[in-house]
Protein backbone atom coordinates (compact mmCIF):
# COMPACT_ATOMS: atom_id res chain seq x y z
CA UNK A 1 0.00 0.00 0.00
CA UNK A 2 1.23 3.95 -1.00
CA UNK A 3 1.88 5.74 1.60
CA UNK A 4 0.90 9.29 2.50
CA UNK A 5 3.70 10.32 1.28
CA UNK A 6 4.18 8.16 -1.52
CA UNK A 7 2.07 7.42 -4.54
CA UNK A 8 1.30 3.87 -6.69
CA UNK A 9 0.53 3.92 -10.11
CA UNK A 10 -0.38 0.83 -11.99
CA UNK A 11 -0.05 0.27 -15.80
CA UNK A 12 -1.76 -2.47 -17.37
CA UNK A 13 -1.95 -2.73 -20.80
CA UNK A 14 -5.57 -4.92 -22.32
CA UNK A 15 -5.30 -8.77 -22.48
CA UNK A 16 -5.08 -10.22 -25.48
CA UNK A 17 -7.35 -9.51 -28.05
CA UNK A 18 -9.66 -10.76 -30.87
CA UNK A 19 -9.52 -9.42 -34.58
CA UNK A 20 -13.15 -9.67 -35.54
CA UNK A 21 -14.63 -7.43 -38.51
CA UNK A 22 -15.52 -5.03 -36.22
CA UNK A 23 -14.10 -1.26 -35.43
CA UNK A 24 -10.74 -0.78 -33.50
CA UNK A 25 -12.53 0.09 -30.19
CA UNK A 26 -15.33 -2.95 -30.19
CA UNK A 27 -12.76 -5.48 -30.43
CA UNK A 28 -13.62 -7.74 -27.71
CA UNK A 29 -10.85 -10.38 -25.69
CA UNK A 30 -9.42 -13.50 -27.09
CA UNK A 31 -10.30 -16.37 -25.34
CA UNK A 32 -6.47 -16.07 -24.05
CA UNK A 33 -6.91 -12.88 -22.84
CA UNK A 34 -10.36 -13.84 -20.87
CA UNK A 35 -7.61 -16.02 -19.25
CA UNK A 36 -4.51 -14.27 -18.65
CA UNK A 37 -6.90 -11.38 -17.20
CA UNK A 38 -8.14 -12.99 -14.12
CA UNK A 39 -4.41 -14.40 -13.45
CA UNK A 40 -3.22 -10.66 -13.72
CA UNK A 41 -5.71 -9.61 -11.09
CA UNK A 42 -5.08 -12.37 -8.92
CA UNK A 43 -1.24 -11.39 -9.23
CA UNK A 44 -1.89 -7.85 -8.06
CA UNK A 45 -3.77 -8.79 -5.18
CA UNK A 46 -1.62 -11.75 -4.29
CA UNK A 47 1.26 -8.63 -4.08
CA UNK A 48 -0.54 -6.55 -2.05
CA UNK A 49 -1.17 -3.80 -5.37
CA UNK A 50 -5.17 -2.85 -4.48
CA UNK A 51 -5.56 0.04 -6.08
CA UNK A 52 -7.96 3.04 -4.54
CA UNK A 53 -9.26 4.05 -8.55
CA UNK A 54 -9.03 2.75 -11.92
CA UNK A 55 -9.05 4.47 -14.71
CA UNK A 56 -9.85 2.47 -18.01
CA UNK A 57 -9.62 3.43 -21.53
CA UNK A 58 -13.43 3.13 -23.23
CA UNK A 59 -12.42 0.40 -25.81
CA UNK A 60 -14.05 -3.03 -25.20
CA UNK A 61 -11.36 -4.86 -24.80
CA UNK A 62 -9.73 -2.82 -21.88
CA UNK A 63 -13.17 -2.76 -20.29
CA UNK A 64 -13.21 -6.52 -20.59
CA UNK A 65 -10.00 -7.00 -18.95
CA UNK A 66 -11.20 -4.37 -16.14
CA UNK A 67 -14.55 -6.46 -15.52
CA UNK A 68 -12.18 -9.54 -15.25
CA UNK A 69 -9.50 -8.16 -12.97
CA UNK A 70 -11.49 -6.36 -10.89
CA UNK A 71 -13.87 -9.32 -9.05
CA UNK A 72 -9.67 -10.40 -8.24
CA UNK A 73 -8.47 -7.61 -6.66
CA UNK A 74 -9.75 -8.21 -3.04
CA UNK A 75 -11.93 -4.61 -3.14
CA UNK A 76 -13.63 -2.02 -4.55
CA UNK A 77 -12.06 0.66 -6.49
CA UNK A 78 -13.81 3.92 -7.63
CA UNK A 79 -13.45 3.60 -11.18
CA UNK A 80 -13.34 5.66 -14.46
CA UNK A 81 -13.85 4.63 -18.12
CA UNK A 82 -12.03 7.22 -19.73
CA UNK A 83 -12.69 8.08 -23.61
CA UNK A 84 -9.44 9.88 -23.76
CA UNK A 85 -6.73 6.82 -22.71
CA UNK A 86 -8.40 5.04 -26.33
CA UNK A 87 -5.11 4.76 -28.58
CA UNK A 88 -3.48 8.01 -26.31
CA UNK A 89 0.32 9.06 -26.41
CA UNK A 90 2.32 9.02 -23.58
CA UNK A 91 1.91 12.24 -22.50
CA UNK A 92 -1.89 11.57 -22.66
CA UNK A 93 -1.69 9.48 -20.47
CA UNK A 94 0.43 10.97 -18.32
CA UNK A 95 -1.81 13.63 -17.96
CA UNK A 96 -4.56 11.57 -17.44
CA UNK A 97 -2.84 10.14 -13.92
CA UNK A 98 -1.37 13.81 -13.26
CA UNK A 99 -5.11 14.93 -13.16
CA UNK A 100 -5.96 11.94 -10.35
CA UNK A 101 -7.65 13.78 -6.91
CA UNK A 102 -5.21 13.66 -4.20
CA UNK A 103 -7.16 11.49 -2.18
CA UNK A 104 -6.15 8.51 -3.86
CA UNK A 105 -2.53 6.80 -3.10
CA UNK A 106 -3.21 3.88 -5.43
CA UNK A 107 -4.22 4.24 -9.19
CA UNK A 108 -4.20 1.33 -12.07
CA UNK A 109 -4.71 2.59 -15.55
CA UNK A 110 -5.93 0.19 -18.43
CA UNK A 111 -4.78 1.50 -21.54
CA UNK A 112 -3.12 0.41 -24.88
CA UNK A 113 0.44 -0.02 -26.73
CA UNK A 114 2.37 1.95 -28.22
CA UNK A 115 1.79 4.67 -25.47
CA UNK A 116 1.73 2.52 -22.66
CA UNK A 117 5.13 1.25 -23.07
CA UNK A 118 6.21 4.43 -23.77
CA UNK A 119 5.05 5.74 -20.42
CA UNK A 120 6.44 3.23 -18.16
CA UNK A 121 9.72 3.56 -20.46
CA UNK A 122 9.53 7.29 -19.60
CA UNK A 123 8.34 7.45 -15.90
CA UNK A 124 11.55 4.49 -14.92
CA UNK A 125 14.54 6.38 -12.76
CA UNK A 126 17.72 6.39 -14.40
CA UNK A 127 19.54 3.60 -13.50
CA UNK A 128 23.45 2.76 -13.41
CA UNK A 129 24.51 0.20 -15.74
CA UNK A 130 25.83 -0.69 -19.65
CA UNK A 131 23.70 0.55 -22.41
CA UNK A 132 23.18 -0.72 -25.97
CA UNK A 133 25.67 -0.15 -27.70
CA UNK A 134 25.00 3.37 -29.87
CA UNK A 135 23.81 2.86 -33.20
CA UNK A 136 22.22 -0.29 -32.02
CA UNK A 137 18.02 -1.37 -31.58
CA UNK A 138 17.91 -1.83 -27.02
CA UNK A 139 16.41 -5.38 -26.82
CA UNK A 140 13.55 -4.86 -24.33
CA UNK A 141 14.56 -4.59 -21.17
CA UNK A 142 18.13 -3.08 -21.60
CA UNK A 143 18.89 -0.01 -20.25
CA UNK A 144 18.83 3.21 -22.97
CA UNK A 145 20.48 6.21 -22.63
CA UNK A 146 17.85 8.79 -21.33
CA UNK A 147 17.37 11.41 -23.13
CA UNK A 148 17.90 14.51 -20.90
CA UNK A 149 21.21 13.31 -20.14
CA UNK A 150 20.24 11.58 -16.21
CA UNK A 151 22.04 8.32 -16.46
CA UNK A 152 20.36 5.09 -18.41
CA UNK A 153 16.61 4.31 -18.14
CA UNK A 154 15.34 0.75 -18.91
CA UNK A 155 13.10 -0.31 -21.88
CA UNK A 156 10.08 -1.08 -20.67
CA UNK A 157 8.09 -3.59 -22.32
CA UNK A 158 4.20 -4.09 -22.35
CA UNK A 159 2.84 -7.45 -23.99
CA UNK A 160 -1.03 -7.57 -23.50
CA UNK A 161 -1.83 -8.03 -20.00
CA UNK A 162 1.65 -6.90 -18.83
CA UNK A 163 1.63 -5.13 -15.55
CA UNK A 164 4.45 -2.54 -14.21
CA UNK A 165 4.09 -0.82 -11.00
CA UNK A 166 5.79 2.31 -10.10
CA UNK A 167 6.13 4.52 -7.06
CA UNK A 168 6.93 8.14 -6.75
CA UNK A 169 6.47 10.89 -3.66
CA UNK A 170 4.54 13.22 -3.95
CA UNK A 171 1.27 13.84 -5.59
CA UNK A 172 -0.04 12.59 -8.95
CA UNK A 173 0.38 16.35 -10.37
CA UNK A 174 4.06 15.72 -9.81
CA UNK A 175 4.67 12.63 -11.33
CA UNK A 176 7.31 13.33 -14.41
CA UNK A 177 9.53 11.42 -16.84
CA UNK A 178 12.18 9.78 -14.75
CA UNK A 179 11.06 10.37 -10.96
CA UNK A 180 9.40 7.22 -10.74
CA UNK A 181 10.37 3.94 -8.71
CA UNK A 182 9.80 0.62 -11.11
CA UNK A 183 9.34 -1.65 -8.02
CA UNK A 184 7.58 -4.96 -10.03
CA UNK A 185 7.05 -5.99 -13.72
CA UNK A 186 5.29 -8.50 -14.51
CA UNK A 187 3.41 -10.97 -17.67
CA UNK A 188 0.83 -13.73 -17.85
CA UNK A 189 3.81 -15.30 -18.96
CA UNK A 190 5.52 -15.10 -15.69
CA UNK A 191 3.35 -16.78 -13.76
Amino acid sequence: MATDTTRRLILLRHAKSDWPDVPDQDRPLAKRGRRDAPRIGRWLHEHGYQPDVAVVSAAARTRQTWDLVAPELGGSPAVRFEPRAYAASALTLLYLVQELPERYRTALLIAHNPGLSELATSLAAPAAGPAAPAGTAAPAGAPVLDPAGNGLRPVISMPTAAVAVFEFPGDWPTLTPGHARLISLTTPADL
